[in-house]
């Protein structure tokens, strides 16, 4: 059951993360990667100088992997873009094993993003239909703090914004992330996000953490999801201790829609079923050496694998 997107938070190129989830899931298909840093920069210019910074953080951890016959390469948002550019550019997208959204800022990325299709090719829905295509076909789409917000529901902006325009590209269906999460003001954002949002799950990711997610449909014509939590505590740079939050014992936090919250650790795991409008929402919680909870009574089920539960729905 392998993930279709995946949505995280670091500081730097920690290697659980990025080697076991990332480049060794490219090397396992086509060896492709594509990243995409077009949410860096200044809006009103094309802050290639940011892009390039951006790529060359991930780059040189990519490079280790040359010997491997890893591919990994960026496409950057240009003012000069001819419509041969932009068509290359979604030719990748379709066929490369990981797609990377990388960080900056999430609602110039998204408009960025959206204006490949609507500028060069008048059809606005490229670059998010690629996306979702991607998905059905099992390719890994993953979203790097920016990308976080991106690959979402909706941007965690909608939360004290108007949603119609905070909108994320939704592999990661009724889920919203922060990244880069500490305690203090996003704890009450976490919380407001869950209560506005009470089809979505809210979780914060601290760095060096994420989420993996994968889904389907149930016999019964249900939406079933898979997420796997990640924490990654692999990178020991002293200088940068204290920005791996991972690292001194936080965990991903979650928040209830009634003030409840949960934590978790690398290794848990949460099955959700969905009806397609939303109407109808269960939830379990696996844990290592831990009988399945029910996620809304917090308390152990009969139910003795994930599949067992996609099952019997």
């Amino acid at each position: 059951m392998l993930p279709t997107a995946l949505v995280y938070s670091t500081h730097d190129r920690s290697n659980y993360i990025h080697n076991d989830w990332i480049v060794q899931r490219a090397l396992s298909g086509n060896k492709h990667i594509l990243f995409l840093p077009m949410s860096e920069g200044r809006p009103n210019s094309d802050g290639l100088d940011r892009q390039e910074w951006s790529w060359g953080n991930f780059e040189w951890f990519f490079n280790f992997y040359k010997d491997s016959g890893l591919e990994a390469y960026p496409f950057y948002w240009r003012n000069e873009l001819s419509q041969d550019d932009v068509a290359w550019c979604f030719e990748q997208m379709s066929n490369v094993e990981v797609l990377i959204l990388g960080g900056g800022n999430p609602a110039q990325g998204i408009k960025r993003y959206i204006a490949l299709g609507e500028w060069y090719f008048n059809d606005s829905s490229i670059f998010p239909r690629i996306l979702h295509e991607r998905q059905e076909r099992g390719l890994l789409t993953v979203g790097f703090s920016a990308g976080v917000d991106q690959l979402c529901e909706y941007m965690t902006e909608a939360i004290d914004y108007n949603t119609d325009t905070a909108k994320g590209f939704g592999l990661c269906r009724n889920i919203m992330a922060f990244s880069h999460f500490e305690h203090g003001a996003q704890d009450d954002m976490l919380y407001r996000g869950a209560s506005k949002f009470g089809h979505c799950m809210c979780f914060a990711l601290p760095n060096d953490s994420g989420i993996a997610v994968n889904q389907g449909f149930t016999p019964g014509g249900n939406v079933w999801q898979y997420i796997q939590f990640i924490t990654d505590n692999s990178w020991d740079e002293p200088s940068d201790a204290f920005h791996i939050k991972t690292r001194q014992g936080l965990k991903i936090q979650h928040k209830y829609a009634d003030g409840r919250e949960w934590s978790f650790n690398g290794g848990d795991a949460m099955v959700r079923i969905q009806s397609w409008d939303n109407s109808y929402s269960e939830a379990f919680i696996t844990m290592p050496d831990s009988p399945i909870f029910d996620y809304w009574e917090q308390s152990p089920t009969g139910y003795s694998s994930i599949g067992e539960i996609i099952a019997s729905h």
